[in-house]
């Protein structure tokens, strides 16, 4: 592994990653912030990819072509969500979750 890290401490750092994230996703009421907490949801998920793939084969990089996808479809997740984040704004300008739900089509 890396030189003075095991992995149950890269392990620890990823799981206290993911349940931040969970917990911005479930607690925030703006839009952009609720969009953060997924990406550091993805990332917990990609960094679990690499060391887990890194600790049981580390000549096959099988684990990092999967993250490579993850990263790419979580870029395309952020750039429509953003997209759709605009839209919004442009037509009740909020980005918060409450003023969407008062949105007429």
């Amino acid at each position: 592994m890396i030189e003075g890290i095991s992995i149950y401490e890269i392990l620890t750092l990823t799981t206290i990653l993911f349940f931040i994230g969970v917990y911005g996703f479930i607690t925030r009421k703006n839009l952009i912030s609720i969009l953060i907490s997924v990406e550091l949801i993805l990332n917990a998920s990609v960094v679990n990819f690499v060391v887990i793939n890194k600790y049981l084969y580390p000549d096959i990089l099988q684990g990092v072509f999967v993250s490579i996808f993850i990263i790419a479809v979580a870029a395309a997740e952020t750039a429509l969500a953003v997209s759709i984040i605009i839209n919004l704004y442009r037509q009740i300008n909020s980005v918060e979750v409450k003023d969407t739900e008062v949105m007429k089509y």
